[in-house]
């Protein structure tokens, strides 16, 4: 293979995403008008050149990482797999003078921990720059810069460059966190899943520090989340061009809406946490779509006609919590069915004995992972008025 040709062939991009959300990386996929090639539980294939995986970095908004590949390799020892890396020519790819980090997922019997493999995927790497430039990049863990990833499984080993470095599930806009604040792309895959259409209301109360309405109105206006970030795995490889990276930001900034035709409103009782919201709504620059309200979630205002009223609350992982909490669910089913008629409600929860004091039974549970917990998206269909006077009215 001629290396020096890498950055401009199409090549299998690999895209990870947490668990479950890979639904939604396939629908922003196509909806950017790439074909799906294939798709794990946390990882959907499609191909392109070296500028369309700068595009997702910028454009995609549940990724976690867009892998580009650089070579497939028979090894069925650590010995084989640094012998293949090493004939790699990394030369043409990595920049001399600068730093770069492994990541490795492995399914080797061999390999019982992959900071071995890690180190041996780094000789080789350090090896052929010394064999043929006499000279080597520094390394080390961070993920910041140029990231190498691999992933070995039984006799056939795929490298990657890292295009993202650090996980896209951040979005650059939070510098001000909670408690247990969800990320970035699992509020935007939450927000993909429920029926807004992006025209009637986006209401959140208990808003904490603002992710749900900031991704909503990220959405509305349709502002790319990687245009937050000033840092990507790609810019530190040899076949970055800058020039091509700030043609792809402008396209991205030229699809930006000035106003919406929707309302957006994000409600908390904690100063604190509107404080937080709305700073982390101007770091994404969408404060101004935003209407933030100081107020306990049972007086949240709710505009006429139609829209989505989400609630993402404690679930009461501490000891003795959930009796607490019983109350404020029982209080969030009161007020959807009052305050919310012909609107969809959705609740966001790892625990489903609180679940059932809403009282309203769920159209849809949506399967989520909020870190290591098992959580459920529940959804309910707020009626105007009883399905039994709808009838009779009929």
């Amino acid at each position: 293979m001629n290396f020096s040709k890498l950055f401009e062939e199409t090549r299998p991009i690999l895209i990870s995403s947490s668990p479950h959300i890979t639904l939604y990386v396939k629908q922003e996929i196509t909806a950017l008008g790439f074909e799906v090639m294939s798709e794990g539980f946390t990882t959907v294939e499609t191909q392109g050149t070296f500028d369309d995986a700068i595009r997702f970095n910028i454009q995609l908004r549940t990724g976690n990482h867009v892998y580009f590949l650089v070579e497939k390799l028979l090894a069925s020892s650590v010995e084989e797999l640094y012998a293949g890396i090493r004939k790699i020519e990394w030369e043409e790819i990595l920049i001399e003078d600068g730093y770069f980090s492994v990541h490795s997922v492995t399914d080797h019997p061999e390999i019982q921990n992959t900071m071995f493999l890690n180190l041996r995927i780094k000789d080789a790497v350090a090896d052929r720059f010394q064999e043929v430039r006499n000279k080597r990049p520094d390394s080390g863990s961070e993920k910041n810069r140029s990231v190498i990833f691999v992933y070995w499984k039984s006799n056939e080993a795929l490298v990657y460059i890292d295009t993202s470095g650090d996980p896209l599930t951040k979005h650059g806009y939070r510098k001000i966190s909670l408690r247990a604040p969800l990320q970035e792309s699992l509020a935007a895959a939450m927000v993909m899943s429920t029926r807004w259409d992006k025209k009637g209301a986006f209401v959140n109360p208990m808003c904490g520090s603002g992710t749900l309405a900031i991704e909503a109105a990220l959405m509305a206006c349709d502002k790319s989340p990687g245009l937050i970030r000033d840092n990507f795995g790609f810019m530190h490889v040899k076949g970055y061009n800058p020039e091509t990276f700030r043609t792809i930001q402008k396209q991205a900034e030229e699809k930006i809406a000035a106003t919406i035709p929707c309302k957006i409103i994000a409600g908390d009782i904690d100063h604190e946490a509107l404080r937080a919201a709305r700073t982390n709504a101007e770091n994404a620059g969408v404060d101004h779509l935003i209407e933030f309200i100081k107020s306990d979630f049972q007086n949240t205002p709710i505009p006429d006609h139609v829209g989505v009223v989400m609630f993402n609350p404690p679930y009461g992982e501490r000891l003795g919590a959930t009796d607490q909490l019983e109350n404020t669910y029982a209080q969030i089913g009161d007020f959807l069915k009052k305050n919310c008629r012909g609107y969809w409600g959705y609740v966001f929860t790892a625990n489903p004995m609180l679940a059932k004091k809403i009282g309203l039974k769920a159209k849809r549970k949506i399967d989520f992972y909020n870190g290591q917990l098992k959580c459920k998206l529940l959804e309910y269909e707020l009626y105007e008025g009883s399905k039994k006077r709808d009838r009779e009215l009929a």
